[in-house]
């Protein structure tokens, strides 16, 4: 029997916001003077993996599982999202392989907070931290990042199956 691969990347991207904490990797930055503006928690970097995760199962978007017009969603933890992608996805035969992330943002550090965040995801996921890249890297101070006005990432996520 083959195994079938599908591979599948996201983008998300969220303006700052005061008055709001900011999420991001399913990790709470409890210092950072704002947070992301969304109609969830808005961690832009698990939306971008749902995105990801359910573009290379051929599922649409965040959007159509979690739309923001839907008022069960307010201020709903965007683990909970990737928890539900996951089911939606073990439901349909599909196991995740890997998953590749990547944040711009100015601030707040990233890096000291990455391996609390596989653990995070790991857990959601059901996979090994070790199948986990989170990596972040600022915009060099151009464009709307650069100007910390908000923050944007990208995810890529393979999935598999036997045929």
């Amino acid at each position: 029997m083959p195994t079938l691969f599908r591979v599948g990347h996201g983008y998300d991207v969220h303006a700052f916001a005061e008055g709001r904490p900011l999420w991001l990797g399913g990790v709470l930055f409890p210092n950072s003077p704002v947070g992301l503006l969304g109609h969830s928690d808005a961690d832009v970097l698990l939306h971008a993996l749902c995105d990801a995760l359910l573009g290379a199962a051929g599922l649409g978007d965040i959007g159509k599982y979690f739309p923001p017009s839907d008022a069960q969603h307010k201020d709903r933890p965007s683990i909970e999202f990737v928890s539900e992608v996951c089911s939606l996805l073990t439901t349909r035969g599909w196991r995740i392989g890997n998953v590749d992330m990547t944040v711009l943002a100015e601030f707040p550090k990233i890096g000291p907070r990455t391996d609390e965040m596989k653990i995070v995801l790991a857990n959601a996921l059901a996979i090994s931290p070790d199948a986990i890249g989170i990596k972040a890297t600022t915009n060099e101070g151009l464009g709307f990042v650069g100007r910390g006005e908000g923050i944007c990432a990208h995810a890529v996520a393979l999935i598999y199956r036997e045929e």
